[in-house]
């Protein structure tokens, strides 16, 4: 048996420093991104038990919940970009984000923010004319025959917080690059 002693092999390990604080305080309101991904999350694992049992015991399947499933799931990656986009964990070559001096990685990190949000507002405004579209030629989606626009309207408005993340990233690193300018 080993002993307990501090002098001995069984020597308890040191405990690691706390990890590193992110570079930018995470905004609180990201939790609204978070709960709508777990609820996401869940409503397509329910929707898609209710189905298999369903099948399993009638051999039989509801119609409806293809659509419903692709729906939600394009809603989850437009929730998860947003929230990609606001932890500043979005894609970007990482050879060009991190090499160079630090100003340099503030000044790519601060324009890469603006460029996605001027994608998604871009984006956004386009997407207004595919909703109006949908809704004016009174369109309707091919499995189960609801108006088209219940789920195109959802586009611009998961562009525009994916914008306003972007935007909130950009005001945060300028805010902490000022900051560091600042310091002695």
């Amino acid at each position: 048996m080993s002993t307990s002693t501090p002098e001995g092999p069984s020597a308890a390990p040191p405990v690691p420093a706390a990890a590193p604080s992110a570079p930018l305080d995470e905004p609180r309101s990201l939790r609204l991104e978070d709960w709508l991904i777990v609820l996401i999350m869940a409503a397509l694992a329910l929707i898609t038990f209710v189905n298999v049992v369903v099948r399993y015991f009638t051999d039989a399947s509801f119609a409806w919940t293809e659509e419903i499933s692709v729906f939600l799931m394009i809603v989850l990656a437009m929730v998860g970009g947003s929230a990609a986009v606001a932890r500043q964990l979005h894609i970007r070559i990482e050879f060009f984000a991190d090499g160079g001096s630090e100003r340099r990685r503030q000044v790519l990190a601060q324009f890469g923010a603006l460029m996605v949000a001027l994608l998604f507002a871009l984006i956004t405004v386009l997407s207004i004319r595919v909703v109006w579209d949908d809704y004016r030629f009174e369109e309707t989606s091919p499995g189960i025959g609801v108006p088209q626009w219940w789920y195109s309207v959802w586009l611009p408005v998961l562009c525009a917080l994916t914008t306003a993340r972007a935007l909130q990233l950009f005001a945060r690193l300028r805010h902490a690059s000022a900051e560091q300018g600042a310091r002695p």
